[in-house]
């Protein structure tokens, strides 16, 4: 049979661009639709623009730090409208910057919903197109708790288009999404509170990064409400009333509520049903080289069920086309990926947790860790610390975690994934000479 294109992909995101572009330079006749900004979450909505609002947040803290550095105190204005403005056309460059490189590869570019109409078709709008091989990349997007009044809620989405500064924000969720923006807009002098479920932010995360983001946050003055929750949103002339149950039982005012309670696969329009393309626990079930069950139709990123990072979507759709295009078999592999949340203090981490690692490892498992004032901080008087912690296992030496909270957390982990990926041992880092004085070198001198 004869087909339209030799691979059409769903979803203009880093995944999708990734596959789309390297199919190919192979040689295949490719066609990529989106019906929203070509670039997907990390550049619209995601990590690029939470980037530049990180940044913007950071200044109102340096303001103050440049004190104790003999400058003269600052009385600074913030102008919310700006930075919004500004950001937004960062985002929308950087999108044309990607069509841009869709057009140099060949690949062509359809706007639009794109939804099944049977296992080789797919249908834009008015028109059919058909597909020897189909790829699903259409990433995730924020989950809403259905409670009475959720409708008056933001979620990441809107976050980067409010017009007005939120001067009483509540957060909803204790997630990196729910930390980072708490941070942020703590920065940009919102007055927030974070509401949670549990004792902790950032589940899953190795527990002394979640107990030192967490205390680090509190100094900077955002207010954790601590298993607690949300049960009703009431629109009242005064702000939005929040009714809160758990440990933070009663009322809330605040004048925008982000609820950052978790993301979703968007597969909402696709028909996947038409395709008999099979779904597991509301993600799209993969196998290893990310194909679906049709062996002709493949997923990539936050839409399957696999670990949802930006570097890991690019990387499986890179696979995919290798693999499949190339002639050249390619498998991601999902041990020792790093990752970073930036909040403020900023985290990092590659690897086990302590808890993960017991749990295989047992008593074989010793952590090493210090926390200190960096030195950054011994003129500006602020009650600021920074925590490294390495995990090893003893029968071997080996080197299963590596785990920070501090400024360029994320910077040092990057590097320090290499080593963990390597092999490395405490031995490695022990032999290994500092920078002096540098935050890093504390990983090689830790005893």
């Amino acid at each position: 049979m004869t087909y339209d294109y030799d691979l059409f992909v769903i979803g203009a995101g880093s995944g999708g661009l990734a596959s789309s572009k390297r199919a190919a330079s192979y040689g295949a006749k490719v066609a990529i639709a989106e019906n929203d900004l070509v670039g997907g979450t990390c550049v619209i909505r995601g990590c690029v623009p939470k980037k530049l609002m990180v940044y913007a947040s950071t200044f109102s803290h340096l303001y103050e730090d440049a004190v104790g550095y003999g400058w003269s105190p600052v009385e600074s204005s913030f102008d919310w409208e700006k930075l919004i403005t500004t950001v937004d056309t960062e985002v929308r460059r950087l999108s044309k910057l990607h069509i841009s490189f869709l057009e140099k590869a060949g690949v062509e570019l359809i706007s639009g919903y794109a939804k099944f109409i049977d296992p080789h078709t797919v249908e834009v709008g008015d028109k059919k197109f058909t597909a020897a091989k189909i790829l699903i990349a259409v990433g995730g997007e924020a989950r809403r708790v259905p409670i009475p009044g959720i409708e008056h809620a933001i979620t990441s989405r809107e976050i980067f288009l409010q017009k007005e500064q939120p001067k009483r924000l509540a957060i909803w969720g204790g997630g990196y999404i729910g930390v980072e923006f708490a941070c942020i807009m703590n920065g940009l002098g919102s007055k927030v509170s974070q509401i949670i479920r549990s004792e902790l932010i950032l589940k899953d995360f190795d527990t002394d990064i979640r107990t030192n983001v967490q205390e680090g946050m509190i100094n900077h003055g955002i207010e954790i409400l601590t298993e607690s929750s949300i049960n009703h949103i009431e629109k009242t002339p005064e702000g939005l009333k929040l009714t809160l149950s758990g440990t933070s039982e009663g009322t809330l005012i605040v004048d925008a509520l982000l609820c950052a309670t978790g993301r979703l696969p968007n597969l909402e329009k696709l028909a996947l049903e038409n395709a008999g393309v099979e779904i597991d626990k509301g993600s799209i079930a993969v196998t290893k080289d990310s194909r679906t069950s049709q062996p002709h139709i493949f997923a990539v990123g936050d839409c399957s069920n696999r670990i949802n990072l930006t570097p890991i979507a690019i990387a499986e759709g890179r696979a995919f086309a290798d693999t499949q295009f190339g002639h050249n078999p390619k498998a991601i592999n999902y041990e020792n990926v790093p990752s970073a949340v930036f909040s403020q203090p900023e985290a990092g981490t590659v690897g086990l947790t302590e808890s993960q690692a017991r749990a295989k490892f047992g008593d074989s498992i010793k952590c090493y860790t210090a926390k200190f004032r960096p030195m950054f901080h011994a003129l500006t008087g602020a009650d600021e610390k920074t925590f490294v912690k390495l995990i090893v296992e003893t029968n071997t030496d080996r080197v299963l975690g590596v785990h920070m909270v501090g400024k360029d957390a994320g910077e040092i982990i990057q590097g320090m994934a290499i080593a963990v990926n390597m092999g490395a041992t405490k031995k490695d880092f022990d032999a290994t000479i500092g920078i002096h004085p540098s935050t890093a070198e504390e990983f090689v001198t830790l005893r």
